[in-house]
């Protein structure tokens, strides 16, 4: 018992001290983990013969992932992805595989090994690449649509791989996979009866998961315990699991169907909610277990020879990925971030690695070298970023080149909207509809050219480029309305539109009061926080429907919204971005006692005492 205990104080010791260290690097969770695993390995040996046992509980963490990815399959996203999804994720995949094959091939491996390494290779880190791309504002971009899109069709394409690489058994390692996998119910069927109990026993999960989750969900419900919804999510993944198991097919394949039916359920975001948890916990241990397993031996003695086999499986696929792109028409600086975003391997090498030396796919050693080749092109994968930020976009700015050429503004006109989306749009139909004209401004590809085909003018281009909005004619316009959704970007934006143009009134959307701060100080003139004006509306409908005087409850809504409103610039006045969120002391006094004053003036009101007060300070930003 004691031993256990210290173990598993190791594991998580490890996890929490290297992880959220990992992610302030911004080399992600994924690397964290295994870089946890190597000290704890290789580096201090605090781990010993429970590594394996571990190791085969934490690999259930991929069958909750894939139950997950299955619930995220909704049919309505597939089809609108399906060009790209099946199309430029099919493709991607299976030339990838051809090519790592080939070239295994040639170095001596036989096919049944080369097509498993192809398999393993052909997989990117889907972990690292959507974090990047989200932190560096690029997911929106059509490289980062189609660099997600080839990661949800690799992601699906694990569940055919665990189904069929067990096929590719080596006869002379058969004598060494791993005895669990042995006895199934199909041993002494003929092939006819295996082919009927294998589709008895999927169209029972799915069956199953369609007619009787439901009522057995909701009657757990009706129980109001948190724990026995928890329960029941793992129970209905375990069960499956072992049913799969039973039949010798792969757990992930099961867990993944059963998601894909249930992805219109009701339940689907309480599920995900309850088993999102234990998946990230599970998957840590795993990817812990493959780093304390790096063999540092072998990468030493044959360091020349595996960081050549990384090279050429990252150049390999950078170069199926730019030809790929260039034939669903990605163009300059879109293609070229596709390509080098999903170069690397990603983390489902690690389980398809554990998964063909257990069905005895591939021999122990060439899956060490292996696994070091998809460890160090992980860790390679923020030096193709900053090789993209640092090297092409300069590079494709020298020539005039754009991922998208930005339109060409031939009119100036008083207003310029920067961003059409949900917020940007209501903002234009008032004032268009008022009579002013407007220039608006989107650096998404799908809602310039959607919107488009209802006849709204929307110039696309990257609003953060100075001569783009001279050339929309900033300097004459009589407002600047920046309603993009990128907190950084905009933040920059109305900093950058402030100091060349001091006199021109801008009005800025917010993400939340940190973000209000920030734009104060760059010199936004009027800020509105994105979902403030709903939240205030909302409260008034709940005080009437509370049983409020509509009248009294205007009064009081109207009341709250200018104190916040006084509230906000009296903080932002002492914000310090260098202090932590909470740090700021000065801050805390003023919304303590703000917030004392409010309620004895709401208080007043409700007695129905005239309040004499008027807002000493807003939210306009003062003139520069």
């Amino acid at each position: 018992m004691t031993s256990l205990l210290s173990s598993a104080f190791v594991y998580l010791g490890a996890a929490v001290l290297v992880v959220p260290v990992s992610k302030r690097l911004g080399l992600g969770s994924v690397l964290g983990y295994l870089l946890a695993g190597i000290l704890i390995g290789p580096v201090f040996h605090f781990v010993g013969a429970e590594m394996h046992d571990v190791q085969h509980i934490a690999e259930f963490g991929v069958v909750i992932m894939l139950f997950l990815i299955g619930l995220e399959l909704e049919p309505a996203m597939l089809w609108k992805l399906r060009a790209k999804l099946f199309g430029l994720g099919g493709l991607q995949v299976l030339l990838t595989i051809a090519v790592i094959a080939g070239c295994a091939m040639l170095l001596g491996q036989s096919w049944r090994v080369a097509i498993a390494a192809g398999c393993v290779l052909a997989l990117s880190s889907t972990a690292i690449v959507l974090q990047t791309l989200g932190e560096k504002g690029l997911l929106g971009s059509p490289g980062g649509q189609s660099a997600f899109s080839v990661l949800l069709f690799q992601d699906i394409a694990v569940i055919p791989m665990l189904a069929l690489l067990p096929m590719l058994a080596l006869p002379g390692l058969t004598g060494h996979a791993e005895s669990h996998e042995a006895a199934t119910l199909l041993d002494g069927m003929s092939a006819w009866q295996k082919a009927a109990l294998i589709v008895a026993v999927i169209g029972g999960i799915v069956g199953g998961a369609h007619f009787l989750t439901r009522p057995f969900f909701r009657y757990i419900t009706r129980s109001h315990l948190r724990e026995m919804y928890t329960a029941t999510a793992l129970a209905l993944i375990i069960g499956i699991a072992a049913l799969m198991s039973l039949i010798g097919l792969s757990p992930a394949l099961g867990a993944f169907v059963a998601g894909v039916v249930l992805a219109d359920s009701e339940y689907r975001h309480e599920l995900e909610s309850t088993l999102e948890p234990f998946k990230g916990l599970l998957l840590g241990l795993f990817f812990i277990t493959v780093g304390a397993g790096i063999d540092f031996d072998l990468l030493f003695n044959e360091f020349g020879t595996i960081l050549c086999l990384t090279l050429a499986v990252m150049l390999v696929k950078a170069a199926v990925l730019h030809v790929l792109g260039k034939l669903f028409r990605q163009r300059g600086l879109n293609n070229r971030l596709f390509a080098l975003s999903l170069a690397q391997a990603g983390e489902f090498g690690f389980v398809l690695l554990s998964f063909v030396v257990q069905n005895a796919v591939m021999p122990q050693a060439v899956a060490d070298r292996l696994l070091l080749v998809v460890a160090l092109s992980m860790l390679f994968t923020p030096l193709l970023f900053i090789a993209y930020e640092k090297f092409f976009i300069p590079r494709a700015a020298a020539v005039g080149q754009d991922p998208r050429q930005a339109d060409t503004i031939a009119e100036e006109n008083p207003i310029i909207i920067l961003g059409h989306g949900r917020f940007g749009q209501i903002i234009d139909g008032l004032l268009e509809s008022c009579g002013y004209h407007t220039t608006v401004i989107d650096y998404d590809v799908e809602t310039v050219e959607g919107l488009a085909k209802y006849g709204i003018k929307t110039y696309f281009g990257d609003a953060s480029r100075p001569e783009l909005l001279e050339a929309a004619g900033i300097a004459k316009a009589q407002l600047l309305v920046v309603a993009i959704d990128n907190a950084e970007q905009a933040t920059a934006i109305v900093e950058e539109a402030r100091k060349r143009y001091p006199q021109l009134p801008i009005l800025a959307r917010a993400y939340d009061r940190l973000h209000v701060y920030a734009l104060y100080r760059a010199g936004a003139q009027e800020i509105v926080r994105e979902t403030f004006d709903a939240a205030m509306r909302s409260g008034r409908i709940a005080l009437e429907m509370l049983g409020m005087d509509i009248a009294l409850a205007q009064k009081i809504s109207d009341f709250y919204y200018h104190r916040d409103r006084h509230s906000v610039r009296l903080m932002a006045d002492a914000y310090d971005p260098d202090l932590p969120r909470f740090g700021n002391e000065r801050m805390a006094m003023i919304a303590k006692a703000d917030d004392a004053e409010t309620e004895a003036m709401i208080a007043a009101l409700l007695r129905g005492e005239e309040v004499d007060w008027k807002p000493e300070a807003d939210l306009t930003a003062p003139s520069p």
